[in-house]
């Protein structure tokens, strides 16, 4: 089954090729280039800025781990180095012993003494002839491993000086990559609030329609202040009687029940 597919697949895209190199001749090969590199650009230009964010992020995250993993490459380089160097130190004090024996077998060997003793030990001229052979092949062979080993140390440290200088860079590099996507975030998150792309949903329709409410309360408060200016210009004032004051003190006397002619007299 999947032969058959992988075999209409292939039928399928020969074809397709045939008829555009029949279609475009020459310029097929520009035309499928231009058509990818404009569908990459639609895909990419698609792509939400939320998800670039977090796709850097993750990337950065990333680097954490190598961080460490060289941090620890690096504290085994410090103790091998320190390591070396007390071995360089040791092999130091050894050549110097070494070439302490070599000078005295040297000096003896400088007398005409046919036979030498050292300790409980003899040996012939011949005999301390050898031993000075073999003494002085093996101090040049510490001093080559020595001049060796110092070269190996130098070497660690400015290997490991490099390995550092790299490490604090890709730290600072990590926290400026960190500072600089979080103002990214920051404007992403300012341009989102500009746009009006906030949580926050008000009913527009509501407003509209209580807004309308108001015009109309606000029209039939003024049409009725309008009625109310006219009718006043078409009501006019009832004329009164002038009031006499004595045919009025007479009728309040009366009506309590008093003399009117008593009153004036007091």
């Amino acid at each position: 089954m999947i032969w058959k597919v992988v075999k209409y697949g292939t039928m399928t895209a020969g074809t397709a090729l045939v008829a555009g190199g029949l279609v475009f001749g020459s310029d097929l090969g520009s035309y499928i280039h231009s058509s990818c590199r404009e569908v990459r650009a639609a895909v990419k230009d698609n792509i939400p800025i939320e998800f670039e964010l977090r796709r850097a992020r993750d990337l950065l995250d990333g680097v954490g781990p190598e961080l460490h993993r060289n941090i620890r490459l690096v504290a085994e380089q410090e103790v091998e180095i320190a390591n070396l160097k007390s071995d360089l130190a040791q092999g130091e004090t050894n050549l110097v012993d070494e070439k302490h024996r070599v000078e005295k077998l040297r000096n003896c060997l400088s007398t005409s003494d046919v036979s030498f003793t050292f300790g409980d030990l003899s040996y012939s001229r011949a005999q301390l002839t050898q031993e000075l052979s073999r003494q002085f092949a093996h101090y040049k062979e510490a001093e080559n491993a020595i001049v060796a080993k110092r070269q190996l140390l130098d070497s660690r440290q400015h290997s490991l000086a490099a390995a550092m200088e790299a490490m604090e860079t890709a730290k600072t590099q990590k926290a400026t990559l960190e500072a600089q996507i979080d103002g990214l975030e920051s404007q992403y998150r300012l341009v989102q609030a500009a746009s009006g792309g906030t949580e926050l949903q008000i009913d527009q329709s509501k407003l509209s329609q209580a807004q309308k409410v108001v015009g109309d309360i606000r029209k039939q408060l003024a049409v009725a202040e309008h009625v109310l200016a006219h009718e006043a210009k078409f009501t006019s004032d009832v004329p009164m009687d002038a009031v006499n004051e004595k045919d009025l003190l007479t009728q309040v006397d009366e009506h309590f029940g008093k003399d009117t002619e008593a009153r004036a007299g007091n």
